[in-house]
């Protein structure tokens, strides 16, 4: 018998997705079947974690497993988020899942939202990745309903390093998101891959793929169906080509639902740009058959940092050289150990320490840039909703060495503590967009019609 295969692994990523959106979360709204049936199948979170309540900080944390803050990724010039042309990235310095796994033979690629930088220096295959398709920031940076012409740069939709196409049409982005990731497990099913698909659904404008439209009158839930939808098609295919028990898949989702359709973080206090759980708890789903149980509920706190150090030691791929936040929680996703290892989480909104969990308490710290003294017990009122931090002085001591430590690894802008183990982001002078509006192009949809941004 020749030595164990590498495992394949896919990681879907969705785009403002809430803690309560999935059926198998407690959706009323939402049908999804498929994402019911693969925490049948699998391993359900309660208390995962992304490291931001925004899209470009969390997406950047996951794929380095590190605090936005470490890697200089808390802030954009101002802005929460990297905009079109900002001359500010990933580092290509940094460590990304996919260079770690491609460094042990795994074919990489991403599918969909990127958001870390849309400079030459920063794109995704000088991160990591052999193959690039998809939108290298939001679906709502492009040319909207209510824009003037020129005022902003038409989306782009990209091929590697090259833009594609211009302003393309929205409903048929993630078909095509699916087709190319078909493509890629179909090409690559004698090699191990890392197959990373991040969604446009649900980020506002909400452009639903047409059969969920026609059958939901909601656009938000058809654009929940649509993902539903994909992951059943990806998991059908696993099976067809015979990879359905050497492939990990992971559902998640980058932050916080925005809550504009409906309760979609469940019983969770607050929405994407906060600090309340409902802006960083979000859903997991992990599926390994024959690895990870059937059916297993973990209450145990896991991140997305703790992917890239999970899924190298499931590769058997070493970890980054330069620190990390993440931790190995692979004896927990196999069953081999009832705990994650993980006790404590920091939530920073930007530079901010705003809040630390340990264990079944949360103490508030800080938000909108004003000191807060605030303790709840997240087990037991995940919506955020008693406030003991009078009643429980013990409990609000007891986070003081994990606070201090943080502040002085990290920083804090609210004690003005710098961190004396940030490293520094990736910038170019001169940045320019990838596109540029151009009145002779005969662009498919010129304009989008819906006004709505997110």
């Amino acid at each position: 018998m020749g030595p164990m295969r590498k495992p394949n692994i896919i990681l879907i990523n969705c785009d403002d997705l809430g803690y309560g959106d999935p059926g198998c979360y407690g959706s009323k709204m939402n049908k999804t079947p498929y994402l019911d049936r693969m925490a049948e199948e699998g391993l359900r979170f309660t208390d995962f974690y992304m490291a931001s309540s925004v899209c470009t900080p969390s997406r950047g944390a996951m794929l380095t497993g590190c605090y936005p803050k470490r890697i200089d990724f808390a802030e954009f010039e101002g802005r929460k988020v990297l905009f079109p042309g900002q001359g500010k990235g990933l580092n290509p310095d940094e460590k990304t899942i996919a260079s770690v796994l491609k460094d042990v033979g795994y074919a990489t690629k991403l599918v969909g939202k990127w958001h870390c930088g849309d400079q030459p220096e920063f794109l995704p295959t000088r991160c990591g990745f052999d193959e690039y398709f998809g939108l290298p920031y939001s679906n709502d940076m492009g040319i909207q309903r209510g824009d003037a012409a020129g005022t902003r740069p038409p989306l782009p939709l990209m091929l590697d390093d090259a833009v594609l196409e211009e302003q393309p049409d929205q409903i048929s982005i993630t078909e095509r998101y699916l087709e190319h990731s078909i493509r890629f497990i179909r090409e690559n099913r004698d090699k191990p891959f890392f197959l990373y698909l991040a969604h446009m659904y649900v980020h506002l404008p909400h452009y639903p793929l047409s059969r969920f439209r026609d059958e939901n009158p909601n656009p938000y839930a058809a654009c929940v169906a649509s993902l539903d939808w994909v992951t059943g098609v990806i998991l059908y295919e696993l099976k067809q080509q015979g990879l359905d028990e050497e492939t990990i898949v992971i559902f998640t989702s980058d932050n916080g639902s925005r809550n504009d359709y409906g309760p979609s973080n469940g019983e969770l206090k607050g929405t994407k740009f906060t600090n309340w759980e409902g802006g960083f708890r979000v859903p997991c789903i992990v599926r390994w058959p024959g690895k990870i149980r059937a059916g297993t509920v973990s209450h145990e706190i896991m991140t997305s940092l703790d992917f890239l150090p999970t899924l190298a030691a499931l590769a058997g791929a070493d970890l980054p050289h330069a620190e990390i936040d993440g931790m190995d929680i692979s004896d927990h996703l196999l069953g081999l150990s009832e705990i994650s290892g993980r006790s404590e989480f920091f939530y920073y909104d930007s530079t901010q320490l705003a809040a630390v969990r340990k264990g079944d308490w949360k103490l508030h710290l800080s938000r909108e840039g004003r000191p807060v003294c605030e303790l709840y017990n997240v087990r037991r009122d995940p919506g955020e909703a008693t406030n003991l931090y009078d009643s429980q002085s013990q409990v609000v001591e007891s986070f003081s060495e994990a606070v201090q430590r943080m502040r002085r690894e990290l920083g804090d802008a609210i004690t003005g503590e710098p961190g004396k183990a940030c490293r520094r982001a990736g910038y170019v002078e001169d940045a320019v967009p990838l596109t540029h509006y151009d009145p002779e192009h005969p662009y498919y949809i010129a304009m989008y019609d819906l006004d709505d941004r997110g």
